[in-house]
């Protein structure tokens, strides 16, 4: 079933656990998250890098609709760090049921208008706006980006900008950084910035750059109140990990015969994840939703 993201958190917020949003850049992906997530009865989103937008087409997309939405397991599809505004409208045209606008590096009055825009025009067809405030960290190991200094929310600034856009939910920027950690780099998770967050709004909280952060930040990040965990190198590294593994010891090219292995060492990650953030199990308390499958209304 797939639902917009403010109702898939809403469930999340009330029963205190967080949602994975997973990075998707081809069909494996899309079978090691949506598998995963059914195996493990498991709310999950399906997120879309601008990277990967650009990458893959509409077709892909309807695709992913069909699949997701024909699923008893509840699924958002998401555009992750949405550039502009064509890119926000291409992809509700191809329905996506939510969709994130990142002016993070924009002054922050810039931010709060183009952010406002963009909530006017989703939610005239009933999609979600994630907005962000800070700066994402880059440990240079992915596509993704960021910035070499992490400007850390200011709790102030986003009591101000939930109430100027009425965004759905918000990305803080609290110390992670897009990637894979290096030796020498450490996490620098504020989760007193998080509990701050929390005791000021009531707007589901999104944490970037959940992969290679320590399980015991994340997990207690979770409990204080972030309901949505962005991951994306884990899983990759996975899958790329176990691809090289098999193409050096064989010559055979049939994807049949190199990629099962490869989604399985995602899906271990998925399931890990899903575990980490207590996801598991929670698919059920959507059977009583209101909330009608998106895929019936649009």
């Amino acid at each position: 079933m797939l639902l917009n993201m403010k109702e898939l958190l809403k469930v999340a917020k009330e029963n205190r656990f967080a949602v994975g949003a997973f990075n998707v850049a081809d069909s494996n992906f899309l079978r090691a998250v949506v598998e995963e997530a059914e195996e493990s009865n498991s709310p999950a989103i399906i997120a879309i890098h601008p990277d990967e937008f650009e990458f893959l087409t509409d077709e892909f997309f309807a695709y992913v609709r069909e699949r997701a939405g024909n699923s008893s397991t509840p699924f958002v599809l998401h555009l992750d760090h949405g550039a502009s505004l064509d890119q926000v409208v291409r992809a509700i045209r191809a329905g996506f049921t939510s969709v994130m606008i990142d002016g993070s590096l924009l002054p922050y009055d810039e931010n709060v208008e183009k952010t406002r825009k963009v909530v006017e025009i989703a939610h005239m067809v009933n999609v979600s706006v994630e907005g962000e405030l800070g700066t994402i960290g880059d440990t240079g190991t992915t596509v993704e980006g960021g910035v070499s200094e992490i400007t850390y929310v200011d709790p102030e600034d986003v009591e101000d900008f939930i109430a100027k856009t009425n965004v759905d939910t918000l990305a803080v920027a609290v110390g992670t950084a897009h990637g894979i950690y290096p030796k020498d780099v450490k996490p620098k998770l504020q989760l007193e910035l998080i509990e701050d967050i929390v005791n000021r709004v009531d707007t589901p909280l999104v944490l970037h750059g959940g992969s290679s952060n320590p399980d015991k930040e994340v997990a207690r990040a979770v409990k204080i109140g972030i309901q949505k965990v962005n991951i994306s190198s884990d899983m990759k590294f996975a899958f790329y990990k176990k691809a090289r593994e098999i193409l050096s010891t064989t010559e055979l090219w049939d994807p049949n015969a190199i990629f099962p292995e490869c989604i399985d060492a995602a899906r271990d990650v998925i399931r890990y994840k899903m575990d980490l953030f207590e996801s598991t199990n929670k698919a059920e308390l959507y059977s009583g939703s209101e909330s009608k499958s998106l895929l019936e209304t649009r």
